[in-house]
């Protein structure tokens, strides 16, 4: 997406300036009136501004990736600002005790700019606005809601919510996956201390004694002496593969071609796709609970889900609602979800209650989420036990069927 200079009035006729990101203008204008600015101005910022700029304001920590705050330190600053919402303490005063408090410098620097952009007369909700690499559009159309409404508590205990449920479930993933990640490095361990120490041995070893080698043992040794001729080649290769994929990644194309990609993969494919639906089912229902209107949440949403595939076809969604189409005939031409899931969905607009059956949805892609990464390790074992036995194997062939040649030879003479 590209990235817009824009300059409006806020509700409270105060000149506002900053920068979001959109599709084109008319997405960065939605965006603004969902968060009761005026746009006067908007203009796309050129390639050579986002990208150069003076040198001094280069940010070392943003280049080595230490300024992204994390979402613990997220869910502590709204659970912190709901209790200091609820007891009426003035969100000025809180900003700043916030900021004096905070442990993360990229958090502690946007949250004294804040302040000062309160004391400018700015609301919060345009204020968060000019920190968009930390607070997504759904956190700000929430705040948003939450200020016009006399909520503001309110909003930050939804968000604290969604973010702690969407930390758990990223805990869990890493729980599920932690166990393959370490028999695979260990793999990869041993290969390279193979290639480099044991198998150049029983290669010298063998040459000296003039044997006849099988398949197993020419393979085992070319491969040693390709990794020991070419292992600077191989370091460089997979450094720039490595920066490469990141690059291409960080394409509109790569990126949308990895999103559709990894939901269709084996094993952990059915997992990234209900997690993925289970996070677009929880925050639909907090835009709904909150006022937000049902195609203006979805558009929100659409940014949160965090999948450029999933976002093209909440987008579908929202533009098929648009045309007159209902929730649920909207959702069954999507093909995201499963008939037990559409029944849902029908049950809550027949009832008037979308944004609680919406829950329930969550909910249900949460169970299925929990059961699937039970069973991944037990799916993986079995690749991993055949991967390894496979290894040893060829180990075994390679190493001991000369030597048993040999001592064969040696009882003969």
């Amino acid at each position: 997406m590209a990235s817009f200079k824009y300059i409006g009035r806020n509700s409270s006729g105060s000149q506002v300036k900053g920068k979001l990101e959109g599709a084109d203008s008319v997405s960065v204008a939605e965006q603004l009136s969902r968060q009761g600015i005026i746009p006067t101005s908007i203009e796309e910022r050129k390639e050579s501004q986002q990208k150069s700029g003076n040198a001094g304001d280069i940010d070392i920590g943003e280049l080595l990736g230490f300024t992204k705050v994390s979402l613990d330190e997220l869910i502590v600053f709204c659970r912190q600002m709901y209790a200091l919402m609820r007891s009426g303490v003035p969100i000025l005063r809180a900003i700043n005790g916030m900021a004096e408090s905070t442990n993360s410098v990229p958090l502690k620097k946007a949250l004294f700019d804040i302040a000062t952009h309160l004391e400018g007369g700015y609301a919060l909700s345009s204020a968060l606005n000019q920190h968009t690499n930390i607070f997504t559009p759904l956190f700000i159309s929430l705040v948003h809601v939450g200020e016009n409404t006399g909520q503001l508590d309110e909003s930050f205990l939804k968000l604290a919510s969604y973010f702690e449920r969407e930390q758990e479930t990223r805990k869990r993933i890493k729980t599920a996956l932690r166990y393959p990640s370490f028999v695979i490095i260990a793999i990869v361990i041993a290969m390279v201390i193979l290639n480099i120490f044991v198998i150049p041995t029983f290669a010298n070893m063998f040459a000296k004694l003039g044997a006849d080698l099988p398949w197993a043992t020419k393979m085992l040794i070319n491969s040693s002496n390709f990794f020991l001729n070419y292992w600077p080649h191989l370091l460089v290769g997979s450094v720039f593969a490595f920066f490469g994929i990141r690059y291409w990644l960080n394409t509109e194309k790569g990126c949308y071609a990895w999103d559709k990609r990894k939901t269709k993969l084996p094993i952990v494919g059915s997992i990234i796709e209900r997690s993925i639906l289970s996070r677009f089912s929880h925050s639909f229902a907090i835009v709904l609970k909150a006022g937000v209107p049902m195609t203006s949440g979805l558009n929100l949403v659409a940014d949160a889900v965090d999948n450029t595939f999933m976002r093209e076809k909440i987008i579908a969604i929202r533009v098929s609602i648009e045309s007159g189409e209902s929730l649920l005939r909207s959702s069954v031409s999507s093909t995201l979800f499963t008939p037990l899931v559409l029944q849902m969905i029908a049950v809550g607009e027949e009832t008037g209650r979308v944004d609680e059956l919406l829950e329930e949805v969550g909910d249900y892609y949460e169970r299925e989420v929990d059961y699937d990464l039970s069973m991944l390790t037990a799916k993986i074992e079995p690749i991993l036990i055949v991967l390894v036995a496979g290894m040893v194997l060829i180990l075994a062939l390679g190493i001991f069927t000369p030597m048993w040649d040999m001592m064969s030879a040696f009882k003969g003479n």
